[in-house]
């Protein structure tokens, strides 16, 4: 009879310190943010838990310095590169609580139990688009909006 009180005592004690935890690593999940800067610090991004964008800074300079299809690119960049940060404190708080074989990424996307056929989508035809980088010629004396009112002056 001792036995059996010992062992539910030591079972009571080891979920206990599950729980314990899991409400630990519940914690640091729910606290997890990325930060992100784009290179030449006209944009900034910080995104919370699951990648969720709660901040975005855009310098007067950004709208000086790049045409409107450029901005949005380098600020797609810029949330991705938070997102990313983000998602690798999500994975370090998650290893504390996987068994040592399991891919923390994986379990995050849902797919921890899956062959690769299974979950990747076919690549559907895109059009191809105009990558923008950071050290492209857009650091122009006159912005791009600068020329369209002079366009307009002219006329």
């Amino acid at each position: 009879m001792d036995d059996h009180r010992a062992q539910v005592e030591e079972l009571l004690a080891d979920y206990r310190r599950s729980r314990e935890q899991l409400v630990s690593v519940q914690r640091e999940l729910a606290a997890v943010s990325g930060r992100a800067t784009s290179g030449d610090g006209t944009v900034s991004a910080t995104v919370g838990t699951g990648g969720k964008l709660v901040e975005l800074e855009l310098s007067e300079l950004a709208y000086r310095r790049y045409r409107p299809e450029q901005l949005a690119e380098l600020i797609v960049r810029t949330v991705g590169a938070a997102a990313a940060s983000a998602a690798e404190d999500t994975y370090q708080a998650l290893s504390a609580v996987l068994p040592a074989s399991s891919d923390p990424a994986a379990v995050v996307a849902g797919t921890a139990d899956l062959e690769p056929g299974e979950y990747e989508p076919e690549l559907a035809q895109q059009p191809a688009r105009r990558r923008v980088d950071d050290d492209e010629d857009n650091e122009q004396r006159e912005s791009w909006l600068d020329s369209e009112l002079i366009d307009r002056r002219v006329r």
